[in-house]
This record gives structure tokens, C-alpha cells and sequence, in this order.
């Protein structure tokens, strides 16, 4: 019953918030029906909830109780008074995902008011919307990879569609540190973080399974909520790639967004690599880790090149760190969500050089290389935030430059183009220096001469 309950209360919700705003606009219509507009808002929360529950092909029973017992009362369909086998049998769900391709008219006539009248309903169709997504998915114990992907595409499809509108504040897309997240100030808003990790250059797929992360945590908070069954899954992550690739920044966002969905109270990023976790003396090596782990309290660790630990001889401390660590994160696993970080093949070593490993650590995110476009992305960025001026002549000197640079292991990525504006700027001033009265283009304005040729990067 409770289960029947969670997809009521969401159902609800979207009815009574749409029904009068749809009930105003169609008003001003002039063959309007506003008398038939409660039954089309119910009908639009129905398509939805089929939709959703499409997504995956399963159509669970717990899921058509859930549509029977919300509809029955609601809508003359005579099937919505039969058992989900007879639901099942007939269809009644299969093939409805298609309505999550495209923006509903309902949407598309909430967007077009809000652009007209500076309002906010479309938004608010949105967030309603997603909560029967995240409802829909919460019902059955097992929340299928596939509904988490459906449910994420239909969220940026509408949040995309609204940035014509309204779009929240984001950081400028650069892999560069974003401000970590303050006890006392309240937890941001989960779109506003999901927007901001949208605006980072490249990383597609890491940004997919990110979202695929948050998701599955509102919809196991929902069953939480209502007292149903959640399946205990491990919050900790191996992020791998070469350096520069976002891996801190995106651990950083991620703790943020732990914060928000309640994981972790604080949300604080502490980074630690094995000098910060390995001493040089019997006994002091637990002491530290227990130290990073009490720093670390309520947020997220992040261990960086975390393979480190596992060299060295069999008298090394690095072992002791990682028996620690194993034990560390079990006795406070809903206190610190854990990141280890480091190089793919290395990392592998390290997950399995303790057996409490691999089963404390099941999701790895890989990192990959920036493309030649991106890393020039991330050095106009760099510009744009510096208030300097680059031109199409530069940007091909810089890129000349990039292509160059030998793509082995280790290639620095952001790292290396942040390294490549700075000594760009650095040129850039002992040109200046040497011009009386500069203007403030001059000043402002980088030059392909400031741009070291194709080499050894600086």
C-alpha cells in the first residue's frame, strides 16, 4: 500500500499544481474548455507514469498496482480495474516510453507562456514530471540501469528546452576547482550542481554516470522515505585517466551533490595522496589515516594516485595503510564516501591487492583524454576568466603547439594547457613591459608571438 501511496502523493501533486494554470491559459482561449482541463492534466500525469514504467520493458506488478490503484479512480479505462496480468496481457504500458522522446503540448504551451510572461510554470512541469520518473523507479527493489538512462535523458531534454528561459548559474566549464561547499551555508539545489557539471568541458560519459549516480540515490531515498526496501550499495568510487582530466573537480561537484541528496552532511572534499597516509614508523601509519578519515568527516575523500600504497617492500607502511583504510571505510561507511584516483592498470593493482577491496570500491568512472577542441575550449576559458583577448591567430599557434605535445602516459591534459596560459600570459607581459603607454588592448590582448613554438611543454 505504501508503494501505491508514493506514485498517489506525485500524481497528486502534478494535478494540483498544473490543473489551475492549465485552467488560466486555456481560459483565454477563444474555444476554450477549461471544464475539460482537470481530465487532461490527469490524463498527461498517466501518460507519464506508463511512460516511466515502460522505460526498462518490465512492467513489474508492483508497478501496474501502483498505475491501477493511482488511475482506477481517476479515469474510465477499464483495464485500470482489472490486475496488472490483465494490464500486462493487454499492452496497456508497452511502447508508451516514446511520449519522453519529445516535450508534451502541455509543456510546450507552460514554456511558450513563461517566455511571453516571465513566469515559471514549464519549470515547475519539470519538476514534477522527473518526481513520477523518480517515483515510478523507486517501486520496485531493483532499479534497472536502463529506466536510471531513460529517466536522465528525459530530464535534460526539458531542462534543455528551458534555458531559453531560465538557466541556473553554473561555473565557466574549466576543469578548475569549484568552491567546496560550507557547513553552514545550505546544500545547492541538485539541477543547479548537474548544470554546473553539464558546463565542464568534454567528459561526456563521466557526466553520464554521475547523473546515473544521483539518480539512483533520489530513488532509493524515496523507498527510504516510505519505509520500503533499499538495497545496500557501496557509495565509494574509483575515478581513473591521466592527470588534468577533471577527476578532482568532479569529485569535488560529487560531493556537493552527496550533500544535497543527504549522503553526507557537510559535503567537504579532503585530498590525500600516500605521503598525507604513510609514516615511517610502526604504529603511526593508522594514526594518520584515521586523522585524513576524521577530517573527512561527513564529506568525501579523495585518495590520488592511491596505487602508490601497494610499493614497496613487504616492510613498507603502505600496506598498513591500505588494511586501514579497508577497515576505515566499513566502520564509517555512512559517515565518508571514499574516491581513489590514480592511473587504469595501477589502479586495477591497487583494488586488488586487499580482498576488502574490490567489494568496498564496484564502480570505476574512467577519465579519458581531452580531444585537441576540447583542451583549446579550456584554454579560452582560461582567457575569457583572465580577461584576455585571443584571437584566431593565437588559438591556431596555441593549437600547433597542442598537437605537438606527445600523447603518452602521463599527458597532462588540463593540467598542461593550464600550464601553457600561464607561461603564455608570462610572455605576453615581457613583451608589454617593453611597449611605453601600453593601451588597454595592448594589455588585454594575447598574441601568437606569446606562444611558444611546437616543443617540450613549459
Amino acid at each position: 500500500m505504501r508503494i501505491d501511496l508514493g506514485l498517489e502523493s506525485a500524481v497528486t501533486r502534478f494535478v494540483d499544481d498544473l490543473t489551475p494554470v492549465m485552467k488560466e491559459v486555456v481560459s483565454r482561449l477563444p474555444d476554450g474548455r477549461p471544464d475539460k482541463v482537470d481530465e487532461d492534466v490527469i490524463v498527461e500525469a498517466y501518460n507519464l507514469a506508463c511512460a516511466f514504467i515502460d522505460l526498462d520493458g518490465l512492467a513489474t506488478d508492483d508497478e501496474l498496482w501502483a498505475l491501477i490503484r493511482t488511475f482506477s479512480p481517476r479515469l474510465d479505462i477499464p483495464l485500470l480495474k482489472a490486475t496488472p496480468a490483465d494490464v500486462r496481457n493487454a499492452g496497456l504500458t508497452t511502447g508508451t516510453s516514446a511520449f519522453l522522446n519529445v516535450p508534451s503540448t502541455m509543456f510546450e504551451i507552460l514554456h511558450g507562456l513563461d517566455r511571453r510572461d516571465g513566469t515559471s510554470h514549464a519549470r515547475g512541469y519539470y519538476e514534477l514530471a522527473v518526481a513520477i520518473g523518480h517515483t515510478v523507479a523507486s517501486l520496485d527493489t531493483h532499479t534497472s540501469h536502463t529506466e536510471l538512462l531513460g529517466i536522465e535523458r528525459y530530464r535534460g531534454m526539458l531542462l534543455d528546452a528551458l534555458r531559453d528561459v531560465a538557466t541556473p548559474a553554473v561555473a565557466t566549464g574549466t576543469p578548475a576547482a569549484t568552491a567546496p561547499a560550507e557547513q553552514d551555508e545550505p546544500p545547492r539545489p541538485i539541477d543547479e550542481l548537474l548544470a554546473e557539471l553539464d558546463a565542464l568541458v568534454g567528459l561526456e560519459e563521466v557526466k553520464q554516470e554521475v547523473k546515473l549516480v544521483a539518480n539512483l540515490i533520489r530513488v532509493q531515498n524515496l523507498r527510504r522515505q516510505r519505509g520500503l526496501a533499499v538495497l545496500d550499495q557501496s557509495r565509494h568510487l574509483v575515478f581513473t585517466g591521466n592527470p588534468g582530466t577533471g577527476k578532482t573537480t568532479v569529485a569535488r561537484l560529487l560531493a556537493q551533490i552527496y550533500r544535497t541528496l543527504g549522503v553526507v552532511e557537510r559535503g567537504q572534499l579532503v585530498e590525500a595522496d600516500r605521503a598525507g597516509l604513510v609514516a615511517g614508523f610502526v604504529g603511526q601509519t593508522a594514526t594518520k589515516v584515521t586523522e585524513v578519515f576524521d577530517r573527512a568527516d561527513q564529506g568525501v575523500l579523495l585518495i590520488d594516485e592511491a596505487y602508490a600504497l601497494v610499493r614497496g617492500s613487504e616492510q613498507d607502511f603502505g600496506r598498513e595503510a591500505i588494511d586501514t583504510i579497508v577497515k576505515l571505510v566499513e566502520d564509517r561507511r555512512d559517515r565518508v564516501v571514499v574516491i581513489v584516483a590514480g592511473y587504469p592498470d595501477e589502479m586495477s593493482a591497487f583494488v586488488e591487492a586487499n580482498p576488502g577491496l574490490r567489494s568496498r570500491f564496484p564502480r570505476t568512472i574512467f577519465f579519458p583524454d581531452y580531444t585537441v577542441d576540447e583542451l583549446l575550449g579550456i584554454f579560452e576559458i582560461l582567457c575569457e576568466k583572465g580577461h584576455y583577448l585571443v584571437g584566431d591567430d593565437t588559438l591556431a599557434a596555441v593549437r600547433r603547439w597542442v598537437v605537438a605535445q606527445p600523447r603518452e602516459k602521463g599527458f597532462g591534459n588540463g593540467r598542461l594547457v593550464r600550464n601553457l596560459f600561464e607561461h603564455v600570459v608570462a610572455r605576453q607581459a615581457s613583451r608589454i613591459v617593453e611597449i611605453e603607454g601600453p593601451t588597454d588592448e595592448q594589455l588585454c590582448t594575447l598574441s601568437p608571438t606569446d606562444v611558444p613554438g611546437p616543443g617540450p611543454a613549459p
